[in-house]
């Protein structure tokens, strides 16, 4: 592969795009590649696969919301987790430490022996009332009923799942979600996600206690206050973590 202005790869699920290499890295590349090909390490064989990840570490909204789960998981120690729909990675991570069930619309085997998984639609969760330190669902409660998943088709299914994850949780146990939101006028991408407004949001969380919540504006990648929220395409992110 011949260097390139830019390039793509992948950083976790998300599609990356790399700034112009500098002259001198690529310089050092034709050098380096030349000294390889000429006299390779014993076993190896040597082709081009040009790449540049010089400069900050990419960080992105995804990152950002699995520190603020952490960083609270990591204060309230819950005894034990129930998770809606959050990325697997951080799941796999929270396992070594907690006991976890998980809640997926996808039929899905773990081998983990501290994971129990349930299929089900989360609208409707087969569990007990007040049943866990910990719900928490990131990025998941502005998919749910639009089809996308392959679950059933219901408008109000958010609604519904957000009734579910307040049940569920014991008193004085505590809620961690994010969801997409907009400081322009709420939308359906459908039938991939809800765009709430923060009012919409707040709804959903009457008779918890708002512990923190954050807003991250994806036009300038770094968390504003809502007020300097201006969502100018696609979606930002909200934060929150609130008590019941």
């Amino acid at each position: 592969m011949h260097p390139v202005n830019k390039i793509l790869y992948y950083l976790g699920a998300k599609l990356v795009r790399v700034k112009k290499a500098p002259k001198e890295f690529i310089s050092d590349y034709k050098i380096h590649f030349r000294i390889l090909k000429e006299n390779p390490p014993n076993g190896f064989k040597v082709a081009k696969n040009f790449f540049c990840g010089i400069g900050s570490h990419p960080k992105n909204h995804f990152d950002h919301e699995c520190e603020f789960a952490s960083e609270h998981i990591f204060k309230l120690k819950p005894k034990d987790i129930l998770d809606i729909g959050s990325y697997r990675l951080l799941i796999i991570g929270l396992l070594g430490h907690y006991q976890v069930t998980t809640i997926d619309v996808r039929e899905r085997v773990t081998s983990l022996l501290n994971e129990t998984v349930i299929t089900c639609d989360a609208k409707k969760l087969n569990l007990e009332k007040d049943s866990f330190d910990m719900v928490l669902s990131l990025c998941s409660l502005e998919h749910f009923g639009l089809g996308g998943y392959g679950d059933e088709f219901d408008m109000q299914a958010d609604k519904k799942a957000f009734s579910e994850m307040k049940r569920v949780l014991r008193p004085g146990g505590h809620l961690i979600f994010t969801t997409t939101m907009t400081s322009s006028k709420p939308s359906i991408e459908f039938n991939m996600y809800r765009n709430y407004s923060y009012e919409m949001i707040r709804e959903f969380c009457d008779g918890l206690k708002c512990i923190e919540e954050k807003f991250y504006s994806n036009d300038i990648s770094d968390f504003v206050s809502l007020r300097e929220l201006c969502t100018k395409a696609g979606y930002d992110v909200y934060f929150g973590c609130w008590q019941k």
